[in-house]
């Protein structure tokens, strides 16, 4: 069985506007000046507790109430018609292509089961995907939980199976769990940063996907 996991935040989904608008919000509620664009970006792909402990510190004793305050906010702009999480040019189509192969789906995510299910599902795409790995089931990224819970649930092996995202944690997830890793440049960690992991591939759009998993499942063990 082959499989293809995707990262949701920044590689399928683009919600970096609700993602920095949710903290800065958490940050507010609590009278403490919000982390830069930059730094919010930076943690996307960790779960909420190890991404507000990385923006503030682990020992912070308002981490649990800016973990709250994120929720909140983040589930308030979500019922604004005015934000809206896109999804990447060609990410729809390379999932359907995909799913019409004999190719099982995954996700790998720091959102939790209730955000992939809302997001995707907005998309009609939450049913194309055979096994959704949340921080709600796994330890945090790059931890390889996530990955190897997907393969079990599917029963893949990591010569067959393939990591996608846009952050290093994304990388070095694929590099622990022993599977192939492409980056993609669209997202929120820059690009030279993941190439300085090494990833099998790294793509700047989904036309080029096809011929980059061809390339690795044909390629001699």
């Amino acid at each position: 069985m082959k499989l293809v996991i995707f990262d949701c935040d920044g590689t399928l989904v683009d919600s970096q506007h609700m993602i920095v608008a949710a903290m800065n919000g958490a940050f507010a509620t609590l009278g403490r000046p919000a982390p830069t664009r930059e730094a919010t970006l930076s943690i996307v792909g960790l779960s909420l507790v190890e991404a507000l402990s990385t923006l503030t510190a682990p020992e912070d004793p308002d981490v649990p109430a800016l973990i709250e305050g994120y929720k909140n906010a983040f589930h308030a702009l979500r019922a604004d018609p005015n934000h809206t999480e896109p999804l990447y040019e060609g990410a729809r189509e390379m999932v359907e292509w995909l799913a019409a192969r004999d190719v099982a789906l995954g996700i790998a995510t720091g959102k939790s089961q209730r955000g992939v299910r809302i997001v995707l599902g907005h998309h009609g795409l939450y049913d194309r995907f055979a096994t959704i790995q949340t921080a709600d089931d796994a330890p945090s990224k790059p931890h390889p939980a996530m990955i190897e819970q997907a393969m079990q649930a599917v029963g893949a092996n990591p010569r067959d199976t393939v990591m996608i995202g846009d952050t290093t944690y994304d990388i070095d997830m694929a590099h622990a769990a022993g599977v192939a890793a492409i980056g993609v440049s669209w997202g929120y960690h820059p690009a030279h940063a993941l190439a300085r992991l090494k990833p099998h591939a790294m793509i700047e759009r989904y036309a080029e996907l096809p011929a980059v998993l061809e390339g690795l499942w044909t390629a001699p063990v």
